[in-house]
This record gives C-alpha cells, sequence and structure tokens, in this order.
C-alpha cells in the first residue's frame, strides 16, 4: 500500500510539513548567487590558494615522470632512474622543504593508485623510500649551499631511497643475510641516478633563476632556507 503525498502552496493548503495527515519533507531554502543564479545547498565549496595549485602542478609533473619510468625496463627489481626525484630538488630549492614534503607524497599516493599498486608491498617500498628520502633531505638543506646543492642532495637522497627499502625488505619481505650482496649494487644505481637527476635540477635551475614572486614566497614560509 502506498500513499501520496501532494503538496499544495496555494491559499487554504496545510500547513508546511502536513498533508492530509501525513508528514511532509521541507525543502531546503534556495541560495542565490550574485547574479541571481540558484545554487546547490548540498555543494561544498573548498577554497585554494595559489601555493595548492602550484603543490598540484608539480606533483602532476612527478606523477607523469613517475608513470613514464615505470615503463623503462629495469634489468634489477627496484634501479630506477628516479626521474620524479628532479622535480623534488627543484621545488626544495625553490620552494623549501615542505612543499617538497607535499609533491613526493602526493606523488607516491597518486601513482600507486593509478597503477594499481595501493597498499601492496610495491606502494610501502616507495613510500619508504620517499621517507628516508624526504628525512635526509630535510638535514642537507641546511649545509653550507657553498659546498652542497642539488647534486649532492640526490646523492643523499638517492642513497637514502635505497636504504630505505633495503631496510623494509629485510625487516619485512626477506630477512635473510644475502641482501647484503646487492648492496653495492643499489649503491652504485644511486651514485649514478642521483648524480644525474642532481646535474638536471641544477642545470634547470641555472637556466632559470629565482624570480620576485618566488622570493617572496620563500620569505613568508620559515621552513625555505
Amino acid at each position: 500500500m502506498t500513499a501520496s503525498i501532494i503538496e499544495d502552496r496555494g491559499e487554504g493548503s496545510p500547513r508546511n510539513g502536513e498533508a492530509d495527515g501525513f508528514p511532509t519533507a521541507t525543502p531546503l531554502p534556495v541560495r542565490t548567487s550574485e547574479k541571481g543564479e540558484e545554487e546547490n545547498p548540498s555543494s561544498i565549496l573548498l577554497g585554494t590558494s595559489a601555493e595548492d595549485h602550484h603543490i598540484a602542478r608539480m606533483a602532476a609533473l612527478a606523477l607523469g615522470l613517475s608513470v613514464l619510468e615505470a615503463a623503462i625496463p629495469s634489468p634489477l627489481p627496484g634501479v630506477k632512474p628516479g626521474l620524479a626525484n628532479i622535480v623534488t630538488l627543484i621545488v626544495l630549492a625553490r620552494y623549501g622543504w615542505r612543499t617538497a614534503a607535499w609533491v613526493t607524497l602526493l606523488r607516491v599516493l597518486a601513482g600507486s593508485l593509478l597503477m594499481g599498486s595501493f597498499l601492496t608491498p610495491g606502494f610501502f617500498l616507495s613510500l619508504s623510500g620517499a621517507l628516508c628520502s624526504l628525512a635526509v633531505l630535510a638535514a642537507s638543506q641546511h649545509l653550507p649551499s657553498r659546498w652542497f646543492g642539488p647534486v649532492t642532495h640526490s646523492i643523499f637522497g638517492a642513497f637514502a631511497h635505497i636504504a630505505g627499502q633495503l631496510l623494509l625488505v629485510y625487516f619485512w619481505l626477506i630477512p635473510h643475510t644475502g641482501l647484503a650482496y646487492l648492496v653495492p649494487i643499489f649503491a652504485a644505481a644511486a651514485l649514478l641516478f642521483g648524480t644525474v637527476n642532481g646535474l638536471v635540477a641544477a642545470h634547470y635551475l641555472d637556466k632559470n633563476p629565482i624570480n620576485h614572486k618566488i622570493q617572496r614566497h620563500r620569505e613568508m614560509r620559515p621552513d625555505c632556507l
């Protein structure tokens, strides 16, 4: 048995909320914009800043490089050039560690969702390497800029990335001392790719000097050096 509810808004109609003894739903108030257009009351508008847009662009660029890197065949699992780290180094030099951390973590999360590896061992390996690399970069950015730059930061980050992954593999996936035989191979790969990525980032930073807008952004952020 069904009952139909008829709303009549004319004169002499029942009060709002009553119709023939049955309760009726009270319509939500309709808000209008300045242009007179109706706004959906169920929509949620999130305010974003220029920094949020910049982080999203940098994370999208790093994600694209990660997808491109995934298509490159590797002779040994875990040995990758780390092209997305170039973006991290540029963001670190221009906008500071906090923004670089956001870009890196968003890239790891979005990349795992895009490639279907979220919450798999590969995701945790990538996350552990990224966290270790960010921790080392947070410390290395305080070193004298006269002697340490994007190349050294890249090498430090690459070694930290490999170390974090190997530790996770040993304590979680393959608890065997035989992993020690792979350390020289991974260390050589970290040195090679870290140097190349650092040189690419340094070349970009030299060809694109910092502008006044970025300088003001760095001055407003306490974590930027």
